[in-house]
């Protein structure tokens, strides 16, 4: 049996509440415009915001017999880290705001920091037979997806214009092995291992 993980920092519950009040406050503007304006009446596929998360490393599949060993491995880089704070402010989207894929909200502030922490993750999964990503770190924290749908420039658009001069100061403390369970609606993010960063 295997399991869909990834390494990520997960979002203290008070910076949760202010990110779900901005997203509630998106989605409302919209008003159902964009729904009816894409094909087939979709809308943007929003994240599930009670697992809010910054993700270092996606792993994919993972067997079963190998979550102890990762899971030790997220213990040590935790051990080893020190917690840092961060600040989410503004957004945008992957690859660019007019065609996006995933809508985001940016961290303009302890992103070295992230992409820091991610690096010490990739060199202690690295001896696991997990190779070094080829993709370089972009700090942020994704809110929804949007492939093929009309609505997502209108999307991303608003949540620009609503996160500008949001400032969320978040501590990062926590770094945690997930697991993304699928069916029923949104991914759930279920947390295998979380360890405190000293």
């Amino acid at each position: 049996m295997t399991r869909q993980v990834f390494v990520a920092v997960p979002l203290p519950a008070d910076a949760t509440r202010v990110v779900t009040e901005l997203v509630d406050r998106v989605r409302a503007d919209g008003n159902g415009i964009e729904k009816s304006a894409s094909r087939n009446g979709r809308d943007v596929r929003w994240v599930r915001l009670d697992g809010l998360h910054v993700t270092l490393r996606f792993l994919g599949p993972a067997p079963e017999e190998a979550l102890p060993a990762i899971t030790d491995a997220i213990r040590r880089t935790a051990a080893a880290s020190a917690g840092f704070r961060v600040v989410v402010d503004g957004a945008g989207a992957f690859p660019n705001p007019t065609r996006p894929r995933a809508i985001f909200l940016d961290i303009v502030e302890g992103a070295s920091d992230l992409a820091t922490l991610a690096q010490a993750v990739e060199a202690a999964l690295e001896p696991l037979g997990w190779p070094r990503s080829d993709r370089p770190f972009k700090a942020h924290l994704t809110l929804a997806r949007s492939d093929g749908v009309a609505s997502g420039p209108a999307v991303a658009a608003r949540l620009a214009e609503a996160a500008r001069g949001l400032r969320l100061s978040v501590t990062i403390d926590r770094l945690g092995l997930f697991e993304s369970r699928t069916g029923d609606g949104p991914a759930r993010y279920e947390p295998l291992e979380l360890a405190h960063l000293r």
